[in-house]
């Protein structure tokens, strides 16, 4: 499959480097000559250099033989006629848009058949979005949803002391009094996919399947006390901080917004009327004790500058913020992250390079194809879901009787009145869900490539 990414920003460098390892056939466009070159060190692609909205630039990247176009530029206007101008020359091409401009987000959805749009993304709202429901279950580093809310993996670590530190997995059920499934174990940066005598510890990250009402479950028994977030501080006022202060305050949570920019300030203020819009620096420690930031219940750093939005959340840990949100978009070393108590971290384009990646993936194998594919473990695993369809090999028989390929493990089967955690007598069939997490280098295009046999 011929893919074309238009903007080789944060969010077409992750693309390209995720496409690449995938195996597609990529050509890359942008007016960078300079980050071109530096693309074509890291992966094998073909580069363009010109304006990726002019006609001449894409015929010469040959989009008449592409089948996907992700215009990921740091212009809005410039993705819309990029896809607009693509469409034309290819009809059939499939066509995917940063959007990030909140004026447009409603004419552009329904423009959609005029731009000639297959989908939108929004980093910053995504980020927005995932951070708000992280606000909402405190405890967790991280969660992702499957089978349409009923069944989740969640992400947290063992600290020392923990219930958790030095027990196998086998015991885990029976301490905790809940049904659980540890998926995969991050430990000192490594993704391990664990068997049942596997012993956790602490400093260990672990990746948990179960219902929501288990993990809440999960959360009790472990001593979390879950305190309904009423106050935030949210330090950066750009378009994620503007999303969420806009989704907190329609779930009645009071926020206080920090901006360094006056004008900036002018305009929040204009947008955000029952919102406090703060004019200072947010890594002031003067500006934060002046705000009151040690009564407040979260503080999410949400400036652009990765190693602000650090010193922003070590700030918030030493004042006893109990729950605190790091926005990274930049860092890759995730082993340094991990030694910082910078709570959870969150990374806008690796959560909208998910919903592209299984966009790409369903036109590549049209049947088949994974409804949800979730990026976890700092991109050393996924966690997919597929439907089991007529095509699909084992029907009806025990889990513990089928051989599955290395470092994979079927974490959860869904039916229409049943969400279930996968054990050994478990069974699916025609019409099921089955949530899978794998560790393989080998890319999982449909449920038949988990089988041995």
């Amino acid at each position: 499959m011929k893919i074309l990414i238009a903007g080789i920003g944060k969010v077409g460098k992750t693309l390209v480097e995720q496409f690449a390892e995938e195996g597609y056939d990529l050509t890359v466009l942008d007016t960078n000559k300079e980050a071109l070159e530096r693309i074509v060190e890291i992966c094998d692609v073909i580069t363009v250099n010109g304006n990726c909205a002019s006609m001449e630039v894409l015929t010469e990247a040959e989009v008449g033989k592409a089948d996907l176009l992700i215009a990921a530029t740091g212009s809005d206007e410039i993705n819309l006629l990029c896809c607009a101008a693509a469409h034309s020359l290819c009809p059939t091409l499939n066509t995917i848009a940063r959007i990030r401009n909140p004026e447009y987000s409603k004419q552009v959805y329904r423009m959609r058949d005029v731009f000639s749009l297959s989908m939108i993304f929004n980093p910053e709202r995504q980020a927005a979005a995932e951070i708000d429901r992280l606000l909402h279950y405190p405890g967790f580093l991280k969660r992702e949803s499957f089978a349409k809310g009923r069944m989740e993996i969640a992400e947290l670590k063992v600290e020392e002391g923990s219930k958790l530190a030095n027990a196998s997995l086998t015991e885990i059920g029976s301490l905790l009094d809940c049904k659980i499934l540890v998926c995969a174990v991050l430990r000192a940066g490594t993704c391990i996919t664990p068997a049942g005598d596997f012993v956790l510890k602490a400093g260990d990250r672990i990746f948990v399947t179960a219902t929501a009402n288990d993990l809440s479950a999960l959360l009790k028994n472990l001593g979390v006390v879950h305190r309904k977030v009423r106050s935030a501080m949210v330090i950066g006022g750009g378009l994620g901080g503007y999303y969420l202060a806009e989704s907190l305050l329609e779930h009645g949570i009071h926020v206080k917004l920090v901006e360094r920019d006056a004008e900036r300030c002018r305009e929040l203020s204009a947008l955000l009327p029952k919102a406090d819009i703060i004019y200072g620096d947010g890594t002031s420690q003067k500006v934060l004790d002046a705000e009151g930031l040690r009564d407040c219940d979260a503080l999410v750093a949400l400036t652009g500058n990765d190693e602000t939005n650090i010193l922003i959340s070590l700030y918030g840990k030493s004042y006893g913020v109990p729950q605190i949100i790091t926005n990274l978009g930049r860092v890759e070393d995730m082993n340094i992250i991990d030694t910082l108590p910078l709570g959870c971290v969150v990374s806008p384009r690796k959560l909208c390079c998910n919903t592209i990646v299984r966009y790409a993936r369903a036109i590549h194998h049209k049947t088949g194809a994974a409804i949800a594919v979730h990026s976890i473990a700092d991109g050393q695993a996924e966690a997919i879901e597929f439907v089991v369809d007529m095509n699909t090999k084992h029907f009806g028989e025990p889990l513990k009787n089928i051989r599955l390929k290395p470092n994979i493990r079927i974490a959860g089967i869904n039916r229409a009145d049943k969400t279930e955690i996968a054990g050994g007598d478990s069974i699916f069939g025609e019409g099921d869900t089955v949530v899978l997490v794998t560790s393989r280098d080998e890319v999982l295009l449909e449920l038949n490539d988990i089988f041995a046999d």
